[in-house]
Parts: C-alpha cells; sequence; structure tokens
C-alpha cells in the first residue's frame, strides 16, 4: 500500500503582515522593473513569459497559478502556456521569447555556471540593453517572490488579475 501527503493546503506564515515594510519594498522593486521594462519596450506579454518559466523552474504553486491567470487576460493561449516548460522542443516561440527565456533560465538557475556567455549574447542580438537589463530584472523580481511564497507556503487558487482596461 502506497501512501501519499497530502498537499499543503495553508499557508505557514503571513511574511507580509509580519514584515509589511519589506513587504512594501519588494512590491515597490516589482513596479521598478514593470516601469524599466515598459520604458525600454519589452512587451508584457514577455514578462509573463519570464514569470511563469522562472516559476516553474522553482516550483512555486502561488506564482505560477497568478501568472498564468495573469498571461491568460493579457491573451496568452493555453497552448503556449503549457508547453512553456518545454520551450525548446516547440515552434511556438520567438526568437525574442525564446532568448528572454533561455536568460531566465541562466538567472535562475545560477549554480549550473552563471549565465553563460552566448546566453547573454543570444539576448543581445534581439534585445538592446536597457531590454536585457529589464528582463533581467524581471527575473530577479520573480525569483525572489517564488521563494518568498515558497518559504511562506502560500496557497494559489485565489488570485484573480485585475480586469483589463
Amino acid at each position: 500500500m502506497t501512501t501519499t501527503t497530502p498537499a499543503r493546503t495553508t499557508a505557514r506564515l503571513d511574511l507580509k503582515g509580519l514584515a509589511p515594510e519589506v513587504s512594501a519594498a519588494m512590491g515597490e522593486l516589482h513596479r521598478a522593473a514593470v516601469r524599466a521594462a515598459r520604458a525600454a519596450g519589452v512587451e508584457p506579454e514577455l514578462l509573463e513569459l519570464v514569470r511563469i518559466r522562472a516559476s516553474q523552474l522553482n516550483g512555486c504553486a502561488f506564482c505560477l497559478d497568478m501568472h498564468t491567470k495573469d498571461a491568460r487576460a493579457q491573451g496568452e493561449t493555453e497552448q503556449r502556456i503549457h508547453t512553456l516548460a518545454t520551450w525548446r522542443e516547440t515552434p511556438f516561440f520567438t526568437e525574442r521569447e525564446r532568448a528572454a527565456l533561455a536568460l531566465t533560465e541562466a538567472v535562475t538557475s545560477l549554480q549550473d555556471g552563471h549565465v553563460p556567455d552566448e546566453v547573454y549574447a543570444a539576448a543581445r542580438e534581439v534585445f538592446d540593453e536597457p531590454q536585457v537589463a529589464a528582463v533581467i530584472w524581471a527575473a530577479v523580481v520573480i525569483n525572489a517572490y517564488n521563494r518568498t511564497a515558497i518559504s511562506a507556503r502560500m496557497v494559489p487558487g485565489a488570485y484573480q488579475p485585475a480586469p483589463r482596461t
């Protein structure tokens, strides 16, 4: 007989409530990264792919729930969301998206040898410097959020995207 441990359905602690100033600073870092991406001309849809891919690599259910919903609200297809984990094996992603995803994976998995020169060079072929910086910041911010959500065992499911205007 095989036994399984039920999934955790309760949060471990309320990080936001216990350290509201840190939570506010994280929120401002996120907003600053979004502003930088917007100013650099990086598409919001591409940023959601970055957030989803980093969250997949980190195993963050809370952020995956949030960002797949946000991506759908921005018009992303189910096919691309479902195949994002295997983006290298699909024809569904543009060269620009592929460069951003490779850079995101390198930033997320630094223990695998840092960000390789060839990954950075591929990103520079399709992004200018401010855009590369924006993608890196987006990856850094979502990695920080993944770590807080996983550590606090934030429960996925309740998040709903803001209505589109």
